[in-house]
């Protein structure tokens, strides 16, 4: 599934639950004594990131001195489970979300503390978050989550031995991409490695056009439900830009039935049959496992999403996931104890370094100097930079709205690149869904 992939970065490996059963980890949870004060938190099923959670949950319980609890949850089991659970007795303390509008359906049910007052209480706390990434977080001015792990944005990705023995240079610009289409076409070498038998593949592409077209504000009108809002010009051009790369041969023949599962399309990329692939920066897990000489050999290059020279959006603006959040259930018990675990700890030395040890990248500002010791300096370095400065990082569309909507939207997706749909019937039916 997708969404598991996306939680993975270096060195994390998503462990399969079955029939979705939870973990439940540490020290006896808050329901073990009525009487104490504790701090139950739920998240999906990552290995890695779940260790460094319990972890932090051991140290924080046994310095307040109250009882603390990791459950996890198989991504699609949590997802149901946290639904049914926020609003009932059984309902955890801090809870894991995605930010965005996974986090803003909580937020308008009033199952989610605001966090701003606690911010504004503890300004080191606030200010210790790449701005861009704690943003997400952020519904209708207030904050309502904190980042927990890695950030994730989308770059492009490219074969270095390729693009050497071609002679040629990565793209900066949009219109030197078009270039380097037609001159690795020439080549007998598919420009752009795209998974196409899966959508989400395919918006990555739909996302950075818009927002290079018209800026983040185009899609923040989306997010915010606003008439019209999939009907504007640059969703139009982004989505006419997309089938123009089909026209072109960017994607080659037979996209439509190449997949990111079990390194396929990684191995297109790696193997020298494909130029530059689009993806998220979990791409290098993918290749650390399927490809691991093309890594060690520095033959994976990345760069930002190139400008659009005649665009209104940022060419240092980003999309992606920023990162996954940990917020606190408004109906718990312990909401003061939640809050505190929360402003103690997401941030702290310990638990940011232990992220860095399983390969994040995290959200936190100021860490430069310790990411330049880890064994994939260069990529995390240059990570962490395009995130730290960039005006703006959109969260996935279809993670930043409704989910009948974002699942409209994939499978539309697929027919424009298909050529089996208008851009203009796609907004119209995007629009459908406001």
């Amino acid at each position: 599934m997708r969404r598991i992939t996306r939680t993975h970065m270096l060195g994390s490996a998503l462990a399969a639950l079955a029939l979705g059963l939870t973990t439940a980890c540490g020290t006896s949870g808050p329901g073990a004594d009525s009487d104490k004060a504790g701090v139950e938190v739920w998240m999906v099923e990552d290995a890695s990131v779940n260790e460094v959670v319990q972890s932090a949950i051991d140290t924080y319980s046994k310095n307040a001195g109250i009882d603390g609890e990791l459950v996890t949850y198989v991504n699609d089991a949590y997802k149901q489970r946290i639904q049914v659970a926020l609003g009932s007795p059984e309902s955890p303390d801090v809870f894991f979300n995605w930010g965005g509008g996974n986090l803003a359906q909580y937020v308008k049910a009033n199952q989610v503390v605001d966090l701003t007052e606690a911010m504004e209480a503890n300004p080191e706390f606030r200010d210790a978050f790449l701005p861009s990434v704690l943003d997400v977080a952020k519904i209708d001015g207030s904050y309502y989550g904190v980042p927990m792990q890695g950030v994730l944005p989308v770059v492009l990705f490219y074969n270095k031995k390729v693009f050497k023995e071609v002679g040629v240079e990565p793209p900066t610009t949009y219109s030197e991409l078009l270039d380097l289409v037609d001159t690795f076409k020439k080549e007998g070498i598919t420009p752009i490695v795209l998974p196409g038998a899966q959508a989400w593949t395919e918006l990555m592409w739909l996302e950075y056009l818009t927002d290079r077209i018209g800026g983040a504000e185009v899609f923040q009108a989306i997010a915010e439900g606003k008439e019209g809002a999939w009907k504007d010009p640059a969703i139009i051009k982004a989505l006419e830009m997309c089938q123009d790369l089909v026209e072109r041969g960017a994607f080659g023949d037979n996209f439509s039935s190449l997949t990111s599962d079990n390194g396929s399309a990684s191995t297109v990329l790696a193997s020298g049959k494909g130029a530059m692939y689009l993806m998220g920066t979990w791409e290098i897990s993918n290749q650390q496992e399927h490809n691991p000489d093309f890594l060690a050999d520095g033959n994976l290059g990345f760069i930002a999403f190139p400008a659009l020279e005649d665009g209104k959006g940022d060419p240092a603006a980003i999309v992606g996931n920023p990162s996954n959040y940990f917020s606190v259930n408004s109906d718990s018990d312990n909401v003061d104890e939640a809050i505190d675990f929360l402003v103690e700890t997401m941030a702290s030395d310990a638990y940011v370094e232990d992220l860095i040890e399983i390969g994040h990248v995290p959200a936190v500002a100021g860490i430069e100097d310790k990411l330049a010791e880890t064994e994939h300096s260069e990529f995390t370095t240059f990570t962490y930079q395009l995130v730290a400065e960039a005006p703006s990082f959109t969260q996935s569309w279809d993670q930043a709205i409704p989910p009948a909507a974002a699942e409209t939207m994939l499978t539309n997706l697929q027919l424009v690149f298909l050529g089996d749909m208008t851009p203009e019937e796609f907004a119209e039916a995007m629009e459908a869904t406001q």
